[in-house]
């Protein structure tokens, strides 16, 4: 979700040869080149890079346990810590823990963080009680400050991974969210067979939404619209895939969530991660649509990223992923993943986002990724 521009991803000129992108800038085919050797050296969940008007880029992401820390770069190979940027869990401060999935926009000389927390007022004793923030700097380093010392708004479930998208063009702001799997059983399919199986009793889900944002972030504009769901049959192909934890016993659960919009032309795409985020499955589909609230449907393609081990590969569990365009227009997505000699740690990769003549969305993921550094939009 977009809450500084509007995201829109021009023809695709970039060329993908053996894992790199290369653009030539001048006749004599001299150019300077930055590579990036993945994964980063960064132990972050769902990150989200922010390509600042400073020329810098600042990378945030889930790893502490009371706030955020970011890091910069002026190349996206080499980062420096900026510290923590966000600290929360204070006694008076409304969140209390679980911070997770920080994205943040520039708009206005302003930098606004968005991110999701468990809310201090739970009167229901709820084990999952999470809601979504907003906080505010004037410098994409920090600090942040909650803009209201409360959640943005209050639905009845606990939601997450909040993703924004601005339509500049009409003056409007879109929130994304993902409802989380708590209590949320849903029949399908897969629940009947989990069932019969004698596997899991009942399937819970998480769902992604969208609903109109208030420009100044005090809340909402009606309500949300469910956009996104795993599939309710398991004969679908192309879905079967967001099945994969259930039918490997891995969690009595599906997720659609961590979700990413921007716009190509006439067309939403919307970005959203797939199982279990713990496990090899974890993978990332996507979906279409004429307008920011969809009707949106499900690639035909999907998983466009997902772990490469079938392959000889050493990554898993990719997932949580955004698009951003570098200072030298070049289109990228970067998104967390595992390795199989450090399964259990979440780590940074930045690979290559591209569309096809179809306008169906790929993702080009690499060991070394070249980036030109002379290269201008």
């Amino acid at each position: 979700m977009k809450c500084t521009t509007i995201l829109a991803v021009p023809p695709l000129t970039i060329a993908l040869l053996s894992g790199c992108i290369r653009n030539r800038v001048n006749s004599n085919d001299v150019t300077s080149e930055v590579r990036i050797a993945n994964p980063l050296d960064i132990r972050f969940g769902d990150p989200f890079i922010l390509a600042a008007s400073d020329g810098r880029y600042y990378m945030y992401g889930t790893s502490l346990a009371d706030g955020f820390e970011a890091y910069s770069s002026d190349n996206l190979r080499d980062w420096t810590p900026c510290g923590q940027v966000y600290q929360g869990g204070g006694e008076e401060q409304w969140n209390l823990d679980c911070f997770w999935a920080p994205e943040v926009y520039e708009r206005q000389g302003k930098y606004y963080l968005f991110y999701s927390a468990n809310d201090r007022n739970n009167p229901t004793h709820e084990a999952e009680n999470f809601k979504i923030g907003v906080a505010v700097s004037d410098s994409p380093a920090g600090p942040f400050t909650d803009l209201y010392n409360r959640p943005l708004f209050e639905p009845p479930y606990p939601i997450i991974d909040a993703n924004v998208w601005f339509d500049d063009d009409a003056g409007r702001c879109y929130l994304y969210f993902s409802r989380c799997c708590y209590k949320h059983p849903v029949e399908s399919d897969v629940a009947a067979w989990a069932r019969r199986e004698g596997i899991y009793d009942a399937i819970e889900e998480s769902w992604i939404y969208g609903v109109e944002l208030l420009p100044d972030f005090s809340g909402v504009v009606g309500e949300p619209q469910l956009l996104l769901r795993p599939p309710t049959g398991l004969a679908d192909p192309t879905t079967q895939w967001e099945n994969r934890s259930v039918l490997a016993h891995e969690a009595g659960r599906r997720w659609n969530e961590g979700s990413y919009t921007f716009r190509h032309d006439s067309t939403w795409y919307i970005m959203y991660s797939a199982n279990f985020f713990g496990s090899s499955n974890y993978a990332v589909g996507y979906a279409t649509g004429p307008s920011p609230l969809g009707p949106f449907v499900k690639a035909a393609e999907n998983p466009i990223l997902q772990a490469d081990t079938a392959q000889g590969g050493q990554t898993t569990g990719t997932g949580h992923n955004m698009a951003f365009r570098s200072h030298q227009g070049q289109w990228l997505t970067v998104y967390h993943g595992r390795t199989l000699r450090q399964p259990d740690q979440r780590v940074v990769f930045i690979g290559a986002l591209a569309l096809d003549s179809e306008g169906r969305l790929q993702i080009h993921p690499a060991d070394t990724l070249t980036l030109n550094t002379d290269l201008r939009p």
